[in-house]
């Protein structure tokens, strides 16, 4: 079965909870489960998600807290609010807050699991960008991404990790836009290795060492405070 995706449930009815797991697996999802809100946000620190699936009453932290926490440091991951809850205002609190989609309990499961697979689809087409091919050049250096090979401005010729290689082809394909630790962790570590910031700034001192010419005014690589990591030309 293909993987489809990483899905963070949080739901505290039980029977309903393992009701959803179970058939999100079975579409070819990862689920990561939590059964209250002060879980689900340790989970989101803890893990990259495609898709939250969040319902709205929880202890310890309702769904509009859980979701507000969530876009304090991303705004792009997708988030689907199940609510028993049908009053309009619920709805648009919860889209104001940051929610994607709303759906009211009792639902059709076919239209959850349809609603869930349009918003990872959607959201993996905005974060996809035109991809660089195996040989990229910026100022007076290049990359071959095949060889996992660089030179310089000073026609040193460098060996690249592939995991250097991997957060490279990222930023070049996201030139001159903020690339988020979250989707640095995302697509080069993968879902279950998690570096500390620290090591990601070793990653770019690296790239400024082997590429800029003045490496403490950097022109191509660049820590964004509290956001991320960006490439420019």
């Amino acid at each position: 079965m293909q993987y489809k995706g990483n899905i963070l449930l949080v739901e505290d009815e039980e029977h309903l909870h393992s009701t959803l797991k179970l058939n999100l697996e079975l579409e070819g999802y990862a689920v990561t489960s939590a059964f209250d809100g002060t879980e689900a946000v340790k989970a989101f620190q803890q893990e990259a998600f495609d898709l939250v699936v969040l319902d709205i009453m929880l202890p310890e932290l309702d769904g509009i807290g859980v979701t507000q926490t969530i876009r304090v440091s991303n705004t792009e991951l997708p988030i689907l609010i199940l609510s028993a809850k049908n009053a309009g205002s619920d709805r648009v609190l919860g889209l104001k807050k940051g929610a994607d989609d709303y759906l009211t309990k009792p639902f059709n499961l076919e239209e959850l699991l349809l609603r869930v697979d349009k918003l990872i689809t959607k959201n993996k087409r905005l974060l996809e960008k035109d991809t660089v091919g195996d040989l990229f050049e910026f100022g007076q250096n290049s990359v071959d991404f095949k060889a996992l090979t660089a030179t310089n401005f000073r026609g040193e010729k460098i060996e690249l990790s592939k995991k250097e290689a991997m957060l490279l082809k990222l930023l070049f394909e996201n030139k001159n836009e903020v690339v988020t630790r979250e989707k640095i962790l995302q697509i080069v570590w993968g879902y279950n290795v998690y570096p500390t910031t620290r090591t990601i700034d070793n990653f770019i001192l690296n790239f400024r060492k082997y590429f800029e010419v003045d490496s403490k005014n950097p022109l191509h690589f660049h820590s964004v405070r509290g956001l991320g990591y960006k490439y420019a030309e």
